[in-house]
């Protein structure tokens, strides 16, 4: 062989060498790893806490170079108000951020400078200093940050740093103050103003409103009317509190809702212009403390009323209008105009203008500042709603009572009887009622009749939710829960919670639903005939699912973006999937990790998806026994899996049911660790969707993605790909199996 043949062979074996040990040792792509702090998962609750409506506010967006202090914020309320930082002298921050209004302007859309209409409303600033971004769209990541565009713009204020800081060095007693404010004699810099005016905008805090008042335990301080309207709030049936969770009741995460762009002017595409990878027409979801006060609503001002707000939310919001990827949470609700009204009502509740700031008589500047509006109609609405402030009610220990519910009473009012620590037993009988228990440490018990029947919560069809629970150490046995429209018991938002020893029938979405709970306990349930999940925990921090059986729903068993569960002993059949761990995109809590199934009974779950259309869990293929979507650090082991005609076990990313626009948490499936399972007879008759795709059904169907996905399943007679990565390869092995399997894939997709 000649020597330049030698040559090009050996060069192609050294780049082969090359190309062999980078498959082998490069590192696989992966999911970002985030902080626990951005978790999101748990509760936020208040111990020792009258009720568990109390909520920890998150930490305040206060920089490390700009700490707050009291000259600083009275210098910032000067210069909020003063016209002087505009350029012709006749705009301050007040000017759209009016105090008397919510701190908005009272406009659909910010009036500018010149009296020009800008594309968008102001928003209110209560609150801001809990806020992770700015404006609508989020394009500003600070306070002081987000200064710059309203200063700066010639559509705004206009003013250019040198002429700002020109203007306030001419005036001496500016000069004075931010001598104070910033301890040095050369402290007025442009970059000193925006601090100042952050640090003000900081303390516009509100946290005394009414339903504050009732969940730290001043039973008389919601209407009969609020009270009902927040249980419509935490309802799956609106679902408000998805979005607008307490205690901020705001999100600064990004949702298309299809809000209708305004006549004549051009489509909003709100978070895309920011961020290329957002969907189209995404906007936050603003704070609802003070919303009475800042009509008009939405992005645009588009709706002038809190109860177009909420038809505009009960039709679906932009869906019905042919919007793309409306969130997920917006899918329409029935309302009577009696509920329309307690929920709108329960809004007015979020009122509370007791930290207001006086408008200065004056400023340094001399110049004229906005006037003090009196009379404000939204105040007089709202003083007419709301009761007035009234002494708390005693949040001190008591002796823990038992509280009978006899026949012929309603459960409700002897619930509302209740304090912290007794127990509420409730005779056997046929209860048409919706319970709300806002009390923590409460014992909610049925008494069974002499035939062993537990007492019935009775929704005949009509009512969205049997319980909604929102007491820390909260614990429900001995009921039967039948005929609701959207779940049978609702925990939300607490620490501690144990539901044990029920009977859950046809309540709808979900049968047991405990969403951004912490340390919870399910067992003993037996839940059919929900259109999502009979027992779900959503959102959620260190869960235990056991011995509970599920039959009949279109998810047996459901832990959605939750840290630490475990789901075990629980027997799953006839469902549209027996046991689903996913990590959804578009939620507060942005990670599913850690959780082990195992000693499970998942068996001919091949009933027919009746899930809502538009949802998430309308997208499952029938005859699914286990699901795992973009969950982490998820081991199954022990369990039996039979008779499911798709697939046993499935391992998918989730682009499978969602756009990439949509998704903003991690997408890959990652450290499955499948092992010691049995499987019999599954992906005998793959749904159409399945079959389309991988022409079959198998025991095991994992999708390639993800890093470290280990199957130890020697019982598995089928899967797919037909060689599965067990734990005893090596990483180097590993990698180049996935990387061969990801080419292959993108060949043939």
């Amino acid at each position: 062989m000649k020597v330049w043949i030698k040559r090009i062979f050996a060069g192609l074996g050294i780049l082969l060498l090359i190309g062999v040990a980078y498959a082998a040792f490069a590192p696989i792509p992966q999911d970002e790893v985030l902080p626990e702090e951005k978790w999101g998962a748990g509760s936020s609750s208040v111990e020792p806490a009258w009720s568990g409506l109390q909520r920890d506010f998150p930490a305040t967006n206060e920089t490390a170079d700009n700490a707050s202090s009291p000259e600083k914020v009275e210098l910032g309320r000067l210069l909020f108000f003063d016209p002087v930082l505009s350029q012709n002298d006749d705009m301050s921050c007040a000017s759209c951020h009016h105090p008397d209004m919510g701190f908005a302007d009272g406009n659909a859309q910010a009036i500018g400078a010149d009296e020009k209409v800008l594309p968008r409303s102001a928003m209110s600033l209560w609150n801001v200093a809990y806020n992770t971004n700015f404006f609508w769209d989020g394009q500003a990541a600070t306070l002081e940050e987000q200064m710059e565009i309203p200063l700066t713009s010639d559509e705004e204020m206009g003013g250019s740093p040198e002429d700002i800081v020109a203007e306030l060095q001419a005036l001496p007693e500016y000069v004075d103050l931010f001598e104070k404010a910033f301890g040095s004699s050369d402290s007025v810099t442009y970059e000193n103003v925006k601090n100042a005016i952050a640090a003000f905008e900081r303390s516009l805090v509100t946290n005394n409103s009414p339903f504050d008042r009732y969940a730290a335990g001043d039973v008389n301080a919601l209407t009969p009317a609020q009270r009902r309207g927040l249980g419509l709030f935490r309802s799956a049936a609106t679902r408000c509190f998805e979005c607008h969770a307490a205690p901020t009741f705001s999100d600064d995460s990004f949702s298309v809702t299809g809000v209708p762009d305004l006549p004549g002017q051009p489509h909003d595409a709100g978070r895309m212009d920011v961020e290329a990878s957002s969907l189209d027409g995404a906007f936050k979801a603003p704070t609802l403390r003070n919303i009475a006060l800042t009509a008009p609503y939405m992005h645009n001002g588009v709706f002038n009323t809190l109860e177009e707000v909420v038809d505009f939310y009960a039709n679906g919001g932009g869906r019905d209008a042919g919007v793309q990827n409306v969130d997920m949470h917006v899918i329409g609700f029935e309302l009577n105009e009696q509920e329309k009204a307690d929920l709108v009502a329960f809004l007015y509740a979020l009122t509370d203008e007791s930290n207001l700031p006086e408008i200065p008589a004056s400023v340094p500047s001399g110049l004229a500042v906005v006037e003090k509006l009196e009379p404000v109609q939204a105040r007089q609405v709202v003083s007419e709603v709301n009761v007035d402030e009234a002494e708390a009610a005693s949040t001190s220990t008591h002796e823990p009572v038992t509280l009978r519910v006899e026949p012929g009473q309603t459960i409700q009012s002897v619930v509302d009887q209740a304090l912290p620590g007794d127990t509420i037993e409730v005779s056997y009988g046929i209860y048409k009622e919706h319970v709300v228990i806002d009390v923590s440490d409460i014992k909610f018990f049925g008494i069974p009749n002499e035939a062993g029947e537990w007492p019935i919560i009775e929704g005949e069809g009509t009512g969205s939710d049997g319980v909604i629970a929102s007491g820390n150490n909260f614990e429900m046995a001995f009921f039967q829960v039948k005929n609701f429209t959207s779940n049978g018991v609702l925990v939300e938002g607490v620490t501690g919670v144990y539901l044990h020893d029920m009977y859950i029938e046809n309540t709808g979405v979900y049968g047991v639903y405990p969403v951004r709970c912490t340390d919870v306990l399910i067992e003993r349930i037996e839940g059919t005939l929900m259109n999502d999940a009979a027992i779900y925990a959503g959102k959620s921090k260190d869960v235990i699912i056991r011995d509970t059986l599920t039959y009949g729903n279109v998810i047996g068993i459901e832990l959605e973006n939750t840290v630490n569960g475990e789901v075990y002993n629980n027997v799953a059949h006839d469902n549209t999937v027996g046991i689903f761990i996913d990590l959804l995109p578009q939620l507060p809590s942005k990670v599913s990790l850690y959780t082990k199934v195992y000693d499970n009974v998942i068996e001919n779950n091949n009933g027919e998806n009746f899930g809502k259309p538009g949802t998430a869990v309308s997208l499952i293929p029938p005859g699914t026994g286990m699901l795992i979507l973009a969950a982490d650090h998820v081991e199954v082991f022990n369990n039996t899996i039979r008779g499911n005609k798709t697939g046993g076990l499935a391992v998918f990313n989730l682009t499978i049911g969602f756009s990439e626009e949509e998704i903003d948490v991690g997408p890959n499936p990652e450290h499955t660790y499948a092992h010691d399972n049995i499987y019999e007879n599954n992906g005998y008759d793959p749904d159409k969707f399945v079959k389309d795709m991988l022409g079959s059904g198998f025991d095991i169907i994992w999708d390639t993605t993800g890093v470290n996905n280990r199957f130890d399943e020697p019982n598995a007679k089928t899967s797919f790909p037909p060689v599965l990565p067990s734990s005893t390869w090596p990483d180097p092995l590993y990698n180049i199996y996935w990387r061969v399997l990801n080419f292959v894939v993108g060949l043939v997709s």
